[in-house]
Order: structure tokens, then C-alpha cells, then sequence
């Protein structure tokens, strides 16, 4: 199989030697996705306005690929405060339907840009 890079500019540019995602066959590979907003490259403030934008961000990037949130079969989210375990979970019913996507919250220490938090997915879309 060949691998196809996906790349829009409605999602933050890559910031390092990676790519936006890469599609493989039916499944797409989402690199981790910050609250960088794509046409400033700031950030935004506080923990649930970057929570939304790392979803608009993903779903920008499944769109590039021809994909939805909703073909999304894991999701890892990465939370510099696990006291946010709550939220992220009444954010994440705003993108998902049921059935959910596994998914797999960890705490870290720091994230990029001092974000709050970061998500990334694969997307299953066969």
C-alpha cells in the first residue's frame, strides 16, 4: 500500500518533521493536534476554547482526507491536568456520536507551546 500525506491549511501547519496525517489505505494516521488557531498560529485561551480547536483542527484534517470525525476508531487525549478528565469528556459529545471511538486520556507533564491540550486520531474510513 501506498502512503498518501494529507495536508490542508485549515488545520495548524506541522511544526516539526511530521505530517498534518498520512493515509494509508482506509485509515488515516492524525498527528497530535494543539488549540493553534491555523490563520493566527496563537493559541487559544484556557483550557476549553483550545479543547474545541484541537477538534476543529482534527476534523479539518479528516476532511482533507476525504474522512469525518465520525470514522474515527482511537483517539489519545494528552492533558496537562487530569482535573479537566470532565470537560473534555462534555466537549468530546459536541464532535462524537455514539457508538464513541476508543480513546485513551493520559496525563503529561508539559505539551507543546505550552498548550493544555492535545489530541490526535485514526480514522477508519472502509
Amino acid at each position: 500500500m501506498t502512503r498518501e500525506i494529507v495536508s490542508t491549511s485549515a488545520a495548524p501547519a506541522a511544526i516539526g518533521a511530521y505530517s498534518q496525517a498520512v493515509k494509508v489505505g482506509d485509515t488515516v494516521y492524525c498527528s497530535g493536534q494543539i488549540g493553534l488557531d491555523p490563520q493566527t498560529g496563537q493559541l487559544a485561551e484556557g483550557f476549553e476554547a483550545q479543547a474545541v480547536r484541537v477538534f476543529e483542527n482534527l476534523n479539518a484534517v479528516a476532511a482533507a482526507a476525504g474522512a469525518s470525525l465520525s470514522q474515527t476508531a482511537r483517539l489519545t487525549v494528552y492533558l496537562t491536568d487530569l482535573a479537566n478528565f470532565a470537560k473534555i469528556n462534555e466537549i468530546m459529545a459536541r464532535y462524537f456520536d455514539e457508538p464513541y471511538p476508543a480513546r485513551a486520556a493520559v496525563g503529561v507533564k508539559e505539551l507543546p507551546k505550552a498548550a493544555l491540550i492535545e489530541a490526535d486520531a485514526i480514522i477508519v474510513t472502509g
